[in-house]
């Protein structure tokens, strides 16, 4: 079973109208996680804000173009505690930052694209990456530097830029190389992004998130 970046985008429900009404204005569908109550997602001039307790769901828009260099800054004020992110079940996070693509990692098995056809049919119009690149704030600080997301069945590569336990209160500048990511993650030469996503998760320690992520571009690496 594919999970947060694919089976969760397989069915997005609406809610919050005035809400959704500015995201859906900068260009951000929100999007639920089965059974959990949704975070609070708002606007910001250049990014977007979300809160909440207990909750967990995400927005998501689409990119275009080849993959390069991804520059943000991300705040939390509120995070839940550091839980094991390579395990499924009791794997919250602050911040999870996701860059879908079009193609399958080069080694992608019939079982993959089975399982990724399996939430595409729920999925209808919206076509959903065959692959994705996740950065974190989260974790114990134990977890391999870069790992496969239990979720995704080899297809997400999961990387923590920043563990639970990093200050609260203050901004962080981040840079990635999405290409080079891609091909450590999967082999060969990456496919053309297709969308992003930002979504929290805390509803397993029933924990209280406040968060920021601004400034999100995307550039040729140099």
């Amino acid at each position: 079973m594919l999970a947060s970046v694919t089976v969760a985008l397989a069915a997005p429900r609406v809610g919050r109208a005035a809400t959704e009404a500015v995201l859906a204005a900068a260009g951000w569908t929100h999007a639920e996680y089965d059974g959990i109550r949704p975070a609070n997602f708002r606007g910001l001039p250049d990014g977007v804000a979300f809160e909440g307790q207990g909750t967990g769901s995400f927005i998501w828009r689409r990119v275009q173009g080849a993959a390069g260099c991804l520059t943000w800054r991300w705040r939390v004020d509120a995070a839940p505690p550091g839980t094991d992110l390579t395990k499924r079940g009791g794997d919250d996070r602050a911040i999870s930052l996701a860059v879908g693509f079009q193609g399958w990692p080069t080694r992608s098995t019939v079982w993959q694209r089975t399982q990724h056809a399996i939430a595409q049919a729920r999925a209808g119009s919206h076509t959903l990456p065959r692959s994705a690149l996740i950065y974190i704030w989260g974790g114990t600080g134990q977890e391999p530097a870069n790992f496969y997301s239990p979720w995704m069945g080899g297809m997400g590569k999961v990387r923590i830029l920043r563990p639970a336990q990093a200050p609260t209160g203050r901004w962080f500048e981040e840079r990635v190389d999405l290409a080079g990511d891609w091909r450590a993650a999967f082999g060969g030469d990456p496919p053309a992004m297709q969308e992003i996503a930002i979504g929290t998760d805390v509803d397993d320690t029933q924990s209280r998130i406040s968060a920021m992520v601004e400034r999100i571009r995307f550039a040729a690496c140099g």
